[in-house]
């Protein structure tokens, strides 16, 4: 199966999974041996240019079909920031999921360091501290296109304040494949 067939059926999985939830009719989900296997996914919602969802795993701990079925719904009903997406919504949703690589360690000796080793627009960041952790996928960088800016937010996320740095802060970066629905490459 190419990249852009297995990209229609993660969306399609994703988009079944949200219907099924919302009580609509939905079809038999496709089955194929890479979907039994363990991937980390990310399923974002748009409505009408805006986010409306999005809710992932960083590290795979399930087969891929049942990791997108899970975040799809959790995207759509669970994120805390947006209400339960409704029936009347549905139509109009875009969805994206985003297929996570295997997350680097990136070494550093201090925050200029870090920064200087980002690769905007292609990185996903993990940054984790204590207990604070969060992420931003690569899309991201459209929002936040300087590595400064992009770090700061992402401490923001994690419960940090923007200006705090340690030497125990500890990065990961990570690519993704994301597939958008209405995409012609899936």
């Amino acid at each position: 199966m190419d990249e852009y067939q297995k990209g229609l059926t993660l969306l399609r999985l994703a988009r079944t999974a949200i219907a099924h939830e919302l009580g609509f009719a939905s079809h038999g989900l496709p089955r194929s041996d890479w979907l039994a296997q363990e991937r980390a996914t990310f399923v974002t919602l748009n409505l009408h240019g805006n986010l409306r969802g999005c809710i992932g795993s960083l590290e795979a701990h399930r087969p891929l079909m049942d990791d997108v079925r899970h975040n799809a719904v959790a995207a759509a009903f669970q994120d805390p920031r947006f209400p339960p997406l409704s029936k009347e919504e549905f139509a109009d949703v875009r969805i994206e999921v985003a297929l996570l690589g295997t997350p680097e360690p990136v070494h550093f000796n201090s925050e200029a360091d870090a920064l200087s080793q980002l690769r905007p627009g292609e990185d996903g960041v993990i940054l984790e501290y204590g207990r604070s952790r969060a992420t931003y996928l690569p899309q991201v960088w459209a929002q936040l296109p300087e590595a400064r800016e992009f770090i700061r937010n992402l401490k923001e996320k994690a419960g940090l304040p923007a200006d705090f740095w340690s030497v125990d802060i500890r990065l990961f970066r990570y690519n993704v494949q994301k597939y958008v629905e209405g995409d012609s490459d899936g």
